[in-house]
């Protein structure tokens, strides 16, 4: 398929090792996203200077809470995390038995309840993850597991379809949802890459017409499939390593995405000098609200 031609532009220069997880806060009208192996939360405000907070070890993923600050999945452990203050509450670890294991991606549900899932921290393509949900009583549910690296995380407009990327496994699978229990069932792939190729599927996001907008790494691509789970557009970055992407802004309109120079040699950092920054553009579709953490 011909890419779209859209204009990307690069909004910040971060450099992140591994810039993830981007999400659109419409409480405070910025973006949050983290470089994970940097130890770094950011925050993008449109047309302001990008604000940067160091955190004492690994941080993979980023949402807001309903009554303010953030909770955030450090290398094992879930934790709350107020950026104005600096102040940093942790919470539990749900796999102590199992110390080769790191989080990854984590998403809230329209009920605001945190789905959080784990890959090997070293064997990644190992089927070792798991996913979790996380309520406002603070326990972690085990809800799949034997994961080869949990990755993104969306749901339907409808709110009836969870999406789940599973990197290694080269897959996005699609469940049906429950909103109420929180649960699923009747599991169906609903996408695939191959393997031989090269990329893998990562950061995914859903927009307001239930599209599936996917990050692919090493294509360097931002893909759109259709409800079907069939290719409708691809959007080429400046980058070889995008690693997810959330719509934002106050119309929902701007397709915000991460990237990575983790993996990417000084050599290839050379041919790429934007790698790792933070970029936009306007695909002529907005998104859905993300909904904060209720705890």
């Amino acid at each position: 398929m011909t890419p779209t031609p859209l204009r990307v532009d690069c909004l910040a220069e971060c450099k992140s090792i591994a810039g993830e997880s981007p999400i659109w806060s419409v409480a405070e009208s910025c973006l949050y996203f983290v470089d994970h192996q940097g130890r770094k939360v950011h925050r993008y405000r449109p047309g302001k200077n990008l604000e940067t907070f160091v955190l004492p070890g690994v941080v993979t993923a980023i949402t807001p809470r309903r009554h303010g600050g953030l909770i955030i999945c450090l290398h094992q452990t879930f934790a709350f995390f107020n950026p104005d203050s600096g102040k940093l509450e942790m919470l539990t670890n749900p796999e102590p038995q199992l110390p080769g294991n790191r989080f990854n991606d984590a998403k809230c549900d329209r009920r605001g309840r945190l789905w959080a899932g784990t890959m090997g921290d070293e064997a990644w393509s190992e089927p070792c993850g798991n996913l979790y949900r996380l309520g406002s009583d603070l326990r972690p549910v085990k809800i799949v597991e034997g994961v080869r690296c949990s990755n993104g995380l969306g749901w339907s407009p409808d709110n009836r379809t969870l999406y789940f990327a599973e990197s290694f496994a080269f897959k996005i699978h699609a469940y049906e949802f429950d909103p109420v229990k929180g649960e699923i069932s009747n599991h169906r792939l609903f996408a695939s890459l191959d393997p031989a190729a090269g990329a893998f599927p990562d950061g995914l996001t859903i927009d307001s017409q239930g599209y599936l907008w996917n990050a692919q790494p090493i294509f360097g691509r931002i893909v759109r499939y259709d409800p079907q789970g069939r290719i409708e557009r691809i959007v080429e970055t400046p980058v070889s390593r995008p690693t997810s992407c959330i719509f934002g802004d106050a119309d929902l309109g701007t397709m915000y995405v991460t990237s990575a120079t983790q993996t990417l040699s000084a050599a290839d950092i050379a041919q790429e000098p934007l790698a790792g920054g933070l970029f936009a553009f306007r695909p002529g579709i907005t998104g859905l609200p993300e909904v904060p953490f209720d705890g």
